[in-house]
């Protein structure tokens, strides 16, 4: 297996790591063990935020059933036919890449040397045991990326926090950026069910304007999919929401029974170079 452009995590390093058995290290002697499941943990105490950061275990599982189930699956699509032709091996990382879903279909296709990064170590470990070829780390992808500079042709971002400078850093002058966020019509169904109001949560201008320093926007389409859920279905889209975990909002959701769901996701596709847009 080919081991990514990853650099080391520790503040002030940011070397190389290279394989060395059951583990990962840099010139200056750090070491990280690979986990028996196949995943590395680069993530420091300055990073974490909480004792268990990042989503529950509960979350990632009821998302990676719904994604099983092809509910959500357009956005994955949508994004993985949008990576670019880089002539040979692919170099790419998933931010905020839950249980591997998207970053597994970019491999299903292509020749990908990827990794795939998020702060659960529930939805990581998910990951490495599907997709064991791809590399995948816990570590906070909104803040330093633990990636070397430019070496990367692509990061993808589905529905997770990123940061404009580090994605410029470690992305090649020509490489492309793919974000993905909740349209405004985003289950709003399931909002109006849950909270009393479907109200409307434009994101994507201010995704626009916070890479715009950086990044040139190519593409912005909107993938929207429309799903008949009841039951299980219906209770896992609730539980792989923040709001999942509130007893008064799982009461609503069990009184439904069935619930058409509108599921829209805004994609935005960046350029790091200096091609000139096409109008949105």
């Amino acid at each position: 297996m080919v081991l990514p452009p990853i650099a080391c995590s520790v503040r002030s390093c940011g070397r190389p790591l290279v394989r060395d058995s059951g583990r990962v290290v840099c010139e200056a002697g750090h070491a990280f063990d690979v986990a028996r499941s196949g995943y590395l943990s680069l993530l420091q105490p300055q990073d974490r935020r909480s004792r268990t950061p990042g989503d529950t275990k509960e979350a990632v599982a009821a998302r990676a059933r719904l994604l099983e189930a092809g509910i959500g699956r357009a956005a994955v699509d949508a994004i993985a036919s949008r990576a670019p032709s880089s002539g040979g091996v692919l170099i790419a990382a998933d931010l905020g890449c839950g249980s591997g879903e998207l970053l597994g279909a970019l491999a299903a296709f292509r020749d990908v040397c990827g990794a795939g990064i998020d702060l659960s170590t529930a939805a990581v470990e998910r990951a490495a045991r599907r997709y064991p070829a791809l590399t995948w780390v816990v570590a906070n992808a909104d803040r330093r990326l633990p990636l070397l500079d430019g070496s990367v042709h692509l990061v993808v971002s589905l529905n997770g926090r990123r940061n404009p400078d580090e994605c410029a850093r470690v992305l090649v002058p020509d490489g492309t950026l793919i974000v993905g966020v909740p349209a405004a019509d985003d289950l709003i169904e399931l909002r109006a069910a849950v909270q009393g109001e479907g109200v409307a949560r434009e994101r994507v201008e201010a995704v626009v304007a916070a890479h715009a320093a950086r990044f040139v926007l190519l593409e912005r389409v909107t993938v929207r999919e429309r799903q008949r859920l009841g039951g299980e279905a219906l209770r896992d889209l609730l539980q792989s929401t923040y709001r999942g975990a509130r007893t008064s909002a799982t009461a609503r959701v069990e009184a439904l029974g069935v619930l058409d769901v509108t599921l829209s996701t805004d994609v935005c596709v960046f350029s790091r170079g200096r091609e000139q847009a096409r109008e949105p």
